[in-house]
């Protein structure tokens, strides 16, 4: 298992891809953290019917991203990109983001 300094709630940007350029906040990292889903980025598959969906068709199902194909999104300057720092402020570890060195918040759902 790969150690990830992303966590759910953080803003991202996808820069790779064809959904490249856009944010959102992630809503999903897998087990092994090699995927994320972000909020927005959506794709479209077709769909067998069953017992639980009986039309089936096409329908926007929430993508799976490669880890190593998002970004932090700096929250001071909105179009940089940002590396994640800690530091400790009263007695507790705070995430950072290290180019403004502003502290990162989770995106509210």
């Amino acid at each position: 298992m790969s150690k990830s300094k992303i966590l759910v709630g953080d803003v991202v940007k996808v820069i790779a891809g064809s959904h490249k350029g856009e944010l959102g906040p992630i809503t999903w990292i897998s087990k092994d953290k090699k995927w994320v889903s972000v909020q927005g980025i959506n794709s479209l598959k077709h769909v067998k019917p069953s017992q639980a969906d009986s039309e089936g068709g096409i329908k926007e199902i929430p993508s799976k991203i490669n880890l190593s194909n998002v970004a932090l999104q700096d929250p001071k300057n909105k179009e940089g990109i940002s590396k994640v720092g800690y530091q400790i402020e009263d007695g507790k570890k705070v995430r950072i983001a290290k180019k403004s060195n502003s502290p990162l918040k989770k995106a509210s759902k």
